[in-house]
């Protein structure tokens, strides 16, 4: 007799690896939601990131914007139906594999959970810009104004947060998305509020955006090179939307409710983060400030300026709240990809990191190693901040390219007539249309342009010496030749579903193929 596990994965697209449901299926409509918003996070991002693109090219920095979302919409567009089929856990490497084959389903998987790692340990330090701007008690080490005050109070605030959302991933997912929801609805009031009140002071027009205000003067590339480089400071924001889909496993409905959940997820994103940075920059009171470009002052100095009394604390207490569901989303969306990876016995120890704990249902050993590994990463940032900033850019561009092992096999697959299936369109899923192949070249072109501005060794980004300009290449290329030896000696012979997680109806798939 068939049963309501079962048939729950055959609706959820898990019959199609071969799998059986083993998470705890409970996450609704908002939940899923939540956790692509708080991935992307507005107020992390935007207030984390501010100095960086207006340091780099002022006020016109902001069309970058719009730019990114456009290119990102294309690739979440994607997403979106293949969500629509596959909401499985670990979905970006879930999906490489079943459109592309072993090699690409691995190595997205590979790029992606080293960069969620590195991620989790660049989010938790936007703690130190905030904490002690609301109560100087949390700068711990010295008064800040040493050497190594900043660095090393950063790690260990961040710290802190690592173990919290390791102790909360590790207790269940419900625990997570009740903390997570919540924290979501207070960070989508303040942010909303935010944009409000810097918009009723504002003090000049937006002809602001449309001057280079002597940006890019003297440089190589005139404005245009200034402002690709600023441009990262968008592009480091708007990504994560797929772990809405990570979470599939554990969401009612994910064929339908992932998609939708994506979409919003990007879109909240776009138009209320949109509306802080422009607004922000016309409430300003002087734009020449040096330390609206500095990691000192950015958009938190703003907030802290135009706001009156305790009004700017309290919104930085609501930014703290953002990082924190940022964190359990970041750290989350990795345990789900480990797991999915270790089922697949395609890491080390897969047996183990696959195990799913009786009570709870979720993956704890993920959670720990996870917690324990981005939190030896932070210790890093203590004496090398700029070795810090480079592991950081260069864990965006392995999300950028995991994405492009997607989306690349997916514009393939519906060159030769292969995608979207059927079912997509007769079941009232989400599905592009005749719209499909445009938006999907769209994102293939975006990914591999927006891959090689990151990539490209530039020492404003990266510092110096050589090792850390080209740190893309070098950095990247060490972490990708790692773990394809591991692959080459020992991973490819034993790749496939473990006993304890395939369907007991039927064989599993061999991989890169669906059934």
């Amino acid at each position: 007799m068939t049963t309501q596990r079962e048939i729950a994965a055959g609706d959820s697209g898990l019959g199609d690896f071969g799998y059986k449901e083993s998470l705890d299926r409970s996450l609704g409509k908002f939940a899923s939601f939540a956790a692509g918003v708080s991935y992307i996070s507005i107020l992390t991002g935007t207030f984390q990131l501010f100095y960086f693109g207006f340091g780099n090219a002022g006020p016109a920095y902001l069309w970058s914007w719009p730019m990114v979302f456009i290119g990102q919409l294309a690739v979440a567009l994607c997403f979106m139906e293949l969500a629509a089929k596959y909401p499985v856990a670990g979905s970006v490497y879930n999906w490489a594999k079943i459109l592309g084959s072993r090699i690409v389903g691995w190595t997205s998987g590979w790029l992606m959970l080293t960069a969620s790692i590195v991620t989790l340990s660049a989010v938790v330090l936007a703690l130190q810009l905030n904490l002690p701007r609301i109560w100087s008690g949390f700068q711990i080490v010295g008064d800040g104004s040493g050497e190594y005050d900043f660095a090393t109070n950063a790690v260990i605030l961040g710290t802190v947060m690592i173990a919290f959302t390791t102790f909360v991933n590790a207790y269940g997912v419900r625990l997570m998305a009740m903390i997570n929801s919540a924290g979501v609805f207070i960070e989508l009031i303040a942010a909303v509020l935010i944009a409000v009140i810097l918009a009723a002071n504002i003090t000049r027009g937006p002809e602001v955006f449309f001057s280079t205000h002597g940006y890019g003067a003297g440089e190589s590339g005139g404005y245009l090179g200034a402002f690709l480089v600023a441009s990262l400071a968008s592009g480091y924001v708007m990504y994560g939307f797929d772990t809405a889909s990570s979470l599939g496993e554990e969401t009612v409905e994910p064929r339908r409710t992932a998609p939708k959940a994506i979409f919003r997820a990007i879109l909240a994103s776009f138009v209320i983060g949109g509306a802080i940075l422009v607004f922000a920059v016309m409430a300003a009171p002087d734009l020449d400030d040096p330390l609206l470009g500095s990691p000192e002052g950015s958009l938190q100095y703003i907030v802290e300026q135009v706001m009156w009394g305790p009004l700017g604390t309290i919104f930085l207490i609501c930014i703290v709240i953002a990082i924190t569901v940022c964190s359990l989303a970041v750290h989350a969306a990795a345990i789900r990809l480990t797991f999915a990876m270790a089922r697949d016995n395609a890491l080390p120890f897969g047996e183990k990191l696959a195990r799913v704990h009786p009570k709870h249902q979720t993956p704890v050993v993920p959670a720990i190693a996870i917690g324990v590994l981005a939190a030896l990463i932070l210790v890093v940032n203590i004496g090398q901040p700029q070795i810090f900033t480079v592991l950081t850019s260069i864990a965006i561009i392995m999300i950028y390219l995991a994405y492009l092992m997607v989306t690349g096999p997916l514009l393939k697959k519906r060159l030769k007539g292969e995608w979207p299936p059927p079912d997509l369109r007769e079941g009232g899923y989400f599905t592009m249309g005749r719209w499909g192949l445009p938006v999907n070249i769209l994102a293939v072109v975006w990914g591999v342009g927006m891959a090689l501005n990151l990539a490209w060794p530039r020492p404003e980004v990266y510092g110096t010496p050589w090792y850390n300009t080209w740190g893309a290449f070098v950095y990247i290329g060490a972490i990708l030749c790692l773990g394809l030896l591991w692959y080459a000696i020992k991973g490819r012979h034993h790749l496939g579903t473990l006993a304890s997680h395939a369907a007991t109806s039927r064989t599993a798939a061999p991989e890169g193929e669906p059934s």
